[in-house]
């Protein structure tokens, strides 16, 4: 069933853990659908439109890293959360990389994985009104909408807010724990190598028109080139 705040699909083999995700999800006013395997997580992600997906990495038969490899080669930008038991920061990077929009490690509170799934949800919002450019870079906020060298470029809810938040301020050099307080908004606890794989992720998409800079030891800004 779809709550005020949207349905979120979790994806978790371990029943009990889902449940458990289940309750404070409704709880906050989110519908909630679960299923327990990556092919039925595809299935449900067409046929429902989630507004989010927690995706546990370890799952049987498909797992959660070929579920988000899937979701964006075929353009579904749908913010996906991973769960995992695991974590080592190959499996960190290797999500984020595959486009996931965060990332939590069990054991974890549940509270928390709500908090997370606000938080990815708001980045998803069309708060940024205003068209930026910088060089060969356009960004719509009111469409969230990106193009480099009139070409458009698809970004998850986490690259959109990471860009336009260096956007809105070009010149400015931002370090790395100030980003992730400002886009993921949460603290250093998360690690700056999350920044670090999205700034990755924009320069690859962007390719030789992306203005972003780096400042070395310091961070992160954009600059016409």
């Amino acid at each position: 069933m779809r709550g005020v705040q949207g349905l979120v699909l979790v994806v978790e083999d371990e029943r009990a853990i889902a449940d458990l995700i289940c309750l404070y999800l409704r709880r906050d006013g989110f519908g909630v659908h679960v299923e327990a395997d990556g092919h039925a997580a595809l299935a449900a992600v067409r046929r429902l439109r989630p507004v989010a997906v927690l995706l546990d990495v370890g799952l049987p038969g498909l797992d959660g890293v070929e579920v988000c490899r899937a979701l964006r080669a075929a353009g579904d930008w749908t913010p996906v959360l991973f769960v995992t038991a695991r974590d080592d920061e190959v499996d960190r990077v290797l999500g984020l990389e595959l486009g996931a929009d965060d990332y939590v490690t069990k054991p974890f509170s549940p509270r928390e994985l709500v908090a997370r799934v606000r938080t990815v949800l708001r980045r998803g919002a069309p708060r940024v009104s205003a068209v930026h450019v910088v060089g060969d870079v356009k960004l719509d906020g009111d469409r969230r909408r990106v193009w480099a060298g009139g070409v458009e470029v698809a970004l998850t809810s986490t690259e959109f807010e990471l860009l336009a938040h260096l956007m809105r301020h070009p010149g400015r050099v931002f370090e790395r724990e100030q980003l992730l307080s400002a886009v993921w908004g949460y603290a250093a606890a998360a690690g700056t190598r999350t920044v670090d794989v999205h700034v990755a992720q924009l320069r690859a998409k962007l390719g030789d028109r992306s203005p972003i800079r780096t400042v070395r030891g310091v961070g992160y800004s954009v600059e016409a080139s």
